[in-house]
């Protein structure tokens, strides 16, 4: 399945129609040197280069003149020394016409056309670079210095784009479901493989060759680790022991680039321990409680709260809480077990346009996201709306660097029982994620295959025993 021609029209018609008047600048991606130039990183481009443009190679830049109502894409063809490495490929021309683009224009055209718009004062709209190929290209196209360029960034340009971008119809939404479904096989071949006395690195192979052997890629690099209280662990350092919990976040992006993003949480061993099996059941209650808010016009910012809130009340049930929980979750104590958000928009990239600024993605016009600790995490807080796919993902850690800090700044100590925190140090951390997504009618659609947060009996079952 694949984008058709007429949605990159229509989304190209409307994103003129959004803007009025100027010139739009989309930078595609570079192939990029691993450790010299010809040994390159995977080339990924640039998700809104192919939300808009489509074309999904190296080295290419594209125009939507407003003013002119014309759409041009620049690039070079390749010559016979790169054909000697590529082989024979369609011609630039060939493969914009495919996206309903005609008028293609060598690179060299680029800046020429730029400065002639420039001097009949037409705006040139652009976005934040995050690469730094194109830090040095804006510089050269516009004369704007690498450290002024994110203010530079063309506001207007930036909502216009989110507000198609946010928004999936279910072409879209049926091609994420086909990631989230891949994501869950790469999940099973965890629960398959976890046992004590295997690598990290051996889960991770595991998991990972399952979006190699489908010709995919992955949407992000895996986390699979039995250190889940740090929230990004890449390392894959650590052998697998009896009474860890192993805690892998993988996803899968299929060859229309759409990202899946699951996390899961299972005992090395056959079984969870008693405390193990206690905090996974709070966790799956705020899960739970999350999901339970989800509804067009709610914002997400009350799902965060409701999770946040049941884990406070969980933390309080073994003593290591105290007070009222919907306080300390409003407060931000709960923040010492759950410092990150709730979840974030999902599409073309894993946290979806966060080049582009979070303030945009997940928050409405007007909204200041919070400085505090854990709330300043929560990356999606606006009102759910038809076409928003996003992921729910509460997850419970003890990090005694962060009950260190806390305890020595005398932090909330209304509602944290410091004291109590001793034997819990040493827990690690648990979580689970999956993918929501409202549809244009306005129902909220759990995607893929795996239909709730696992229960203990189902983890089991899904290791086989």
């Amino acid at each position: 399945m694949h984008i058709q021609l007429e949605t990159y029209q229509r989304r190209r018609a409307r994103l003129q129609q959004d803007m009025g008047s100027g010139l739009l600048l989309f930078l595609g991606n570079a192939e990029v040197g691993m450790n010299y130039a010809d040994n390159t990183y995977k080339f990924r481009q640039d998700s809104t280069f192919l939300y808009f443009i489509g074309l999904d190679n190296p080295d290419l830049a594209a125009i939507i003149d407003v003013d002119e109502n014309r759409v041009i894409v620049f690039g070079n063809e390749l010559t016979i020394d790169d054909i000697v490495w590529t082989g024979t490929m369609p011609t630039l021309h060939e493969r914009a016409s495919a996206y309903g683009i005609t008028d293609t224009r060598p690179m060299s055209e680029l800046k020429t056309y730029i400065d002639g718009a420039r001097r009949k004062h037409q705006a040139v709209h652009f976005l934040p670079p995050y690469r730094g190929d194109h830090h040095v290209w804006l510089w050269e196209l516009l004369g704007v210095e690498p450290a002024a360029q994110a203010a530079g960034a063309s506001v207007p340009f930036i909502k216009a784009i989110v507000a198609q971008r946010n928004h999936k119809d279910m072409e879209e939404i049926r091609l994420i479901e086909e990631s989230v479904d891949l994501s869950t096989e790469m999940h099973l071949a965890a629960y398959r493989t976890v046992r004590p006395g295997i690598h990290e690195s051996q889960v991770a192979a595991a998991v990972e060759e399952v979006a190699c052997r489908h010709g995919n890629a992955l949407a992000f690099p895996t986390i699979a680790t039995v250190q889940g209280q740090v929230l990004h662990n890449h390392g894959f350092i650590h052998d697998l022991k009896e009474g860890d919990i192993f805690l892998l976040d993988a996803g899968a992006e299929t060859r229309s680039h759409y990202a899946g993003d699951l996390s899961s949480s299972m005992p090395v061993g056959k079984r969870f321990t008693e405390r193990q099996k206690t905090i996974y059941e709070i966790h799956l209650e705020s899960f739970y409680a999350a999901v339970d808010t989800l509804a067009v016009g709610v914002p997400f910012l009350e799902a965060h709260l409701a999770a946040a809130t049941k884990i406070c009340e969980g933390m309080k049930s073994l003593g290591l809480m105290k007070g009222d929980a919907e306080e300390a979750a409003r407060m931000g104590a709960y923040a010492l077990f759950f410092p990150c958000g709730l979840g974030h928009m999902v599409g073309l990239d894993v946290h979806n346009m966060e080049n582009l600024g979070e303030q945009y993605v997940g928050y409405v016009d007007g909204d200041k996201k919070s400085t505090q600790f854990g709330f300043k995490s929560l990356r999606l807080a606006r009102p759910l709306e038809p076409g928003f796919v996003f992921t729910v993902e509460p997850g419970i850690y003890f990090i005694p660097e962060l009950i260190d800090k806390w305890q020595a700044e005398h932090r909330f100590l209304e509602f944290i029982c410091y004291d109590k925190l001793g034997p819990w140090r040493d827990f690690t951390g648990l979580r689970n994620e999956l993918n929501y997504a409202v549809l244009p009618d306005g129902q909220v659609k759990l995607l893929g295959t795996i239909k709730k947060p696992m229960s203990i009996e189902e983890v089991y079952e899904a290791k086989g025993l």
